[in-house]
């Protein structure tokens, strides 16, 4: 009896070990995710308070500066609204939807398990901060600040695409990939949309299989009594 229990203990120990590899194994793609998630909006956060510092101290009362042939110009402009210089008047409102925007992507991240989704949501993440901390810590006030922009392409006066800053271009990018991947059937959980559908259909083949063996042995059984029936008929004759 005591052997028996000994390699019923090990058994149960093996078992119990094995559950928890498979658990860490689940468990650390997720906190890697999270790390490159909040990782990139790190940097990019840092680099977006960098480079509006930068501009202020370079780039404020001077000419544009000219980059690249006239492909992109520094100039420093102080946006009280959104995008394309929307919502002007509103910017407490933006400063609010910003931090509920924040709150929501902090909620859903542990809910990723696609790298490509944490990479877009990451750039999100991080340039909505960014402009966050200029509509909190800037001039006139809290949720008040003005936004610092300071790219503009093909001229100098953002007249051909309003003027922009890191902060944005992470929002931008982040978005253009997250609907990309969500387009070719990506998921947040790191499911493959076809790959779904293909599963289902195996699935449905699976559950339709076995009605079929019943219907062929249904017939079996038919042409079995079938088969009898001329014998009883035979036997109804000779009688």
């Amino acid at each position: 009896m005591s052997d028996e229990r000994r390699r019923s203990d090990s058994t149960s120990s093996e078992e119990h070990t094995a559950r928890a590899d498979s658990a860490v194994a689940r468990e650390s793609p997720r906190w890697r995710l999270l790390g490159l998630l909040f990782g990139i909006s790190l940097v990019l956060l840092g680099l977006d308070v960098l480079t509006k510092s930068l501009a202020i101290a370079r780039l404020e009362g001077q000419p544009p500066v000219e980059l690249f042939g006239g492909a992109l110009y520094l100039v420093l402009f102080r946006n009280p609204g959104a995008a394309f210089s929307i919502a002007t008047g509103l910017t407490w409102v933006l400063a609010l939807l910003a931090i509920v925007v924040i709150g929501v992507i902090i909620w859903f991240a542990p809910k990723l398990r696609s790298k490509g989704w944490a990479v877009g949501i990451g750039l999100v993440l991080g340039g909505a901060t960014g402009n966050l901390v200029d509509r909190i810590f800037r001039e006139p006030g809290p949720l008040r600040g003005h936004v610092i922009d300071f790219l503009s392409v093909l001229a100098p006066d953002g007249s051909v695409w309003p003027v922009f800053n890191l902060a944005d271009s992470g929002i931008v990018c982040g978005g253009v990939l997250i609907v990309l991947l969500a387009l070719l059937g990506y998921d947040y959980d790191g499911t493959v949309q076809r790959k779904k559908s293909r599963s289902a259909a195996d699935e449905g083949k699976d559950e339709r299989a076995p009605g079929a063996i019943e219907r062929e042995d249904s017939g079996a059984d038919s042409e079995r009594s079938g088969a009898t029936d001329p014998e009883r008929g035979d036997g109804e004759e000779k009688s």
